[in-house]
C-alpha cells in the first residue's frame, strides 16, 4: 500500500487531473480555514469580555440610590433615596464578616486648570480603598490615605493623561497645584489604568473634601463594597440580597419596589457574560463543524466521481491480478494525501490570519486577540483527515467488488 509504485501512481493521477485535485483540496482547505477562523473569533470574544470585566475588581457590589416607585410607610412615590456617611459606618458594622473593602464615591465633572492649560475632567471623591476597586497603578507619589480623609485635605491623585494634558513632559506634576472648581489642590500622586483613556482622565480626591466643597454636606453618590472572594458566586448573590434588605429597612423602601435601590453585582454580570460568550462560541463552533462537514461531503462526492471515472482502469487492474485491497489502498491513500495536504494548508492560513488580526477587531466587533490553541487546530484537522479517509474508502470498497467484465462494459 505504501510502495514506491503506489505513490508514483498517485502523483501521476494528481498531475493528470490538476483541476479536479485542486477543487477537492480547496473544499477541504476552505472547510478547515473557516472552522479555525470562527473558533478563533469565539475565543477573541471571550478575551474582550474578560478584559472588560477584569480591568476592575470582580468581587464588587456597586450600590446606587434611586427614586422609589411605590408609596411606603407614609412616604410618597418618587422619593429620592440618599446615601450619607453614616451608611458607610452601618455597613461596616453589620457586614463585617462579608466585607473586604468599602468606599463611597461622589462623581462630578469639574473644570481643572494648571497655568494656561485647562480641561473638563471627571473627579471622584473616594476613600483610600478605592484603589483596589479600580486597580489603579501608581506611577509616582502616593494615593490618598485615611488622614487625608479625616482632615479633609485638598489633595489630588491624577490620571496619567490628566498629567499629560495639563503639564506636558517638561513639568513634574508632583507637588504642583491645580485649580478644580476655583479651589487649589496639591497633586500627591499619578496613576495609570489599563481600562483605557477615559479611566486615565480622572482626578481622585478624598470624599470628605468633595463634601466640603459642596457646603460641607455628608451626602454620598454611590457605595462600593467588595466581598471576600471565597464566598464565590452563590455567596455574592446572597450578599447582594442582604445589602438590599438592609437598605430597604433603613431607608423605608417597600420590599416589593423594584426601584429605590439598585445594586450592580460584578460577579453576576461576569457570570452572565461568560455564559453568553460560551453559548456564542458553541454556536460558532457548530457553524464551523457544519463547514467541516460540508468539506467532508464535498470530498466524498469528488471521490465517488473519481472512482466512477476510473472504473475501466480498475477493472483492467483486477483482470491483471490486482487484489481488492490493493485497489482500495490506492484510492484511499490518494484521498488521505489530498485531505492531509490541503487540510494543513487551510489550518496554517487560518492560524496566520488570526495571529495577524490582534486587536484590530476589538473596537468595532468586540473581538480582541482571536486565537485557536494548537491542540484544537491539529485535532480538527486530524478529524477532517479521518473523515476524508472514510469518504474515500466507501466508494473505493464498492469499486473493488466490481467484476472485471462489468467494469469493462461501464460507460
Amino acid at each position: 500500500m505504501f510502495s514506491r509504485d503506489t505513490w508514483f501512481e498517485i502523483f501521476s493521477t494528481v498531475r493528470k487531473n490538476k483541476l479536479r485535485t485542486f477543487l477537492s483540496g480547496f473544499t477541504v482547505a476552505l472547510g478547515i480555514f473557516i472552522f479555525i477562523v470562527l473558533f478563533g473569533f469565539g475565543n477573541g470574544l471571550k478575551n474582550q469580555f474578560k478584559e472588560f470585566f477584569l480591568d476592575d475588581a470582580t468581587n464588587v457590589l456597586t450600590i446606587f440610590p434611586s427614586k422609589t416607585s411605590k408609596p411606603y410607610k407614609g412616604f410618597k412615590t418618587n422619593r429620592q433615596i440618599e446615601f450619607k456617611n453614616d451608611d458607610i459606618i452601618d455597613l461596616e458594622k453589620n457586614f463585617k464578616f462579608f466585607l473586604e473593602n468599602i468606599s463611597p464615591r461622589i462623581t462630578r465633572y469639574a473644570q481643572s486648570s494648571y497655568k494656561l492649560e485647562s480641561n473638563n475632567y471627571r473627579t471622584v471623591g473616594v476613600s483610600p480603598s478605592y484603589i483596589y476597586f479600580e486597580k489603579h497603578v501608581l506611577m509616582k507619589g502616593r494615593y490618598i490615605n485615611n488622614d487625608d480623609v479625616t482632615s479633609k485635605k485638598k489633595y489630588a491623585v491624577i490620571g496619567r493623561l490628566v498629567a499629560q494634558d495639563l503639564f506636558g513632559t517638561d513639568v513634574d506634576p508632583l507637588g504642583e497645584y491645580i485649580n478644580i472648581d476655583s479651589s487649589n489642590f496639591k497633586i500627591i500622586g499619578i496613576f495609570k489604568d489599563s481600562g483605557g483613556d477615559n479611566e486615565e482622565r480622572v482626578i481622585v480626591m478624598p470624599y470628605t473634601t468633595r463634601q466640603l466643597l459642596e457646603k460641607s454636606n455628608d451626602k454620598i453618590g454611590q457605595i462600593l463594597v467588595s466581598f471576600r472572594p471565597e464566598l464565590g458566586y452563590i455567596g455574592a448573590v446572597a450578599f447582594e440580597d442582604k445589602i438590599r434588605n438592609f437598605f430597604e429597612i433603613k431607608k423605608s423602601i417597600d420590599p416589593t419596589d423594584p426601584r429605590g435601590i439598585f445594586i450592580r453585582n460584578i460577579a453576576k454580570d461576569l457570570k452572565n457574560n461568560q455564559t453568553f460568550s460560551s453559548v456564542l462560541q458553541y454556536i460558532v463552533t457548530f457553524v464551523g463543524l457544519g463547514t467541516l462537514l460540508a468539506g467532508i461531503i464535498g470530498i466524498s462526492n469528488i471521490m465517488v466521481f473519481v472512482v466512477k471515472e476510473r472504473t475501466k482502469e480498475l477493472g483492467v487492474r483486477k483482470a491483471l491480478g490486482a487484489s481488492p485491497n490493493a485497489i482500495v489502498g490506492t484510492i484511499l491513500l490518494e484521498s488521505i494525501f489530498i485531505t492531509t495536504l490541503f487540510g494543513y494548508i487551510g489550518m496554517i492560513f487560518g492560524v496566520v490570519l488570526l495571529n495577524n488580526m490582534g486587536s484590530s477587531l476589538a473596537e468595532d466587533y468586540f473581538i480582541k486577540n482571536p486565537y485557536v490553541d494548537s491542540y484544537t487546530a491539529i485535532f480538527s484537522t486530524i478529524i477532517l483527515i479521518i473523515f476524508g479517509a472514510i469518504a474515500g474508502y466507501i466508494p473505493a470498497k464498492r469499486a473493488s467488488k466490481i467484476s472485471p467484465i462489468e467494469a469493462m462494459r461501464d460507460e
